[in-house]
């Protein structure tokens, strides 16, 4: 059986994710996994209508999500597929300052961002080629702290432990690596001018300067257990 060498991008059907799907598929396979059913997302009709692209369906709140991860997983082997590296972009935003904290909205913000990269992180070890590299994106705030945000914030700096205990214990053989992302693809309501001028360089990011970021930490085979800053500044401004 010829090898499908491809690379898995979980939670790659919306915003970042989708775009980084769009411009990794130029010159990658992929899996993409997303939330909900293929025939419920249709902002992935604009990525390759072909077998290039494989979509699973891993729903973060879904109570056997683990076994349903090391099932679909052990299924893509069993078709010949063999994962040459993975991408973590899945998360949520949440906007909740202090004096709106409950158990509830802690537990989902966390679920989201914290619980499910773990869980994928755990399912996809057994699953990479020796030599590959997980990555995860984070945020720049693990380095200066969203104030409204602070749930959110939690989470992704608990994702740089993750980056860096993974790294040590899936060595030599997988190399993983974090992604400090600032301002790109603002969300609506959003003021790009305002997002600009919080940076050094005034100006946000765009998917194509994360896209050469990913390729280059999954083309440096002595880079693992860093975090790469990609913020154009703002954790200086």
């Amino acid at each position: 059986m010829v090898e499908d060498a491809r690379w898995i991008i979980i939670g790659g059907a919306k915003r970042l994710g989708l775009a980084l799907a769009q411009r990794l598929s130029e010159n990658h396979r992929l899996v993409l996994t997303s939330s909900r059913a293929r025939e419920e997302d249709d902002e992935l009709s604009r990525l390759p209508d072909s077998a290039s692209v494989r979509r699973l369906c891993w729903d973060a709140n879904d109570p056997r999500l683990a076994s349903k991860m090391m099932t679909d997983l052990d299924a893509l082997r069993g078709e010949g597929i063999c994962l040459k590296g993975a991408i973590v972009v899945a998360g949520t935003f949440p906007f909740a300052p202090l004096g709106s904290w409950d158990a509830l909205n802690l537990q989902q913000t966390w679920q989201i961002n914290l619980t499910f990269p773990f869980l994928a992180a755990q399912s996809l070890a057994p699953h990479l080629a020796e030599g590959s590299c997980i990555q995860f994106l984070l945020d720049a705030c693990v380095h200066r702290p969203l104030l409204n945000r602070l749930p959110y914030s939690a989470a992704k700096l608990g994702l740089t432990c993750l980056v860096s205990g993974l790294a040590q214990l899936l060595a030599p053989n997988i190399r993983v690596v974090g992604h400090a992302v600032g301002a790109m693809l603002p969300e609506e309501g959003a003021s790009p001018a305002f997002l600009q001028n919080q940076t050094l360089l005034k100006r946000i990011g765009s998917p194509e300067e994360l896209c050469g970021a990913v390729e280059f930490a999954a083309s440096s085979p002595f880079l693992t257990g860093e975090i790469l800053t990609i913020d154009g500044g703002w954790r200086w401004a």
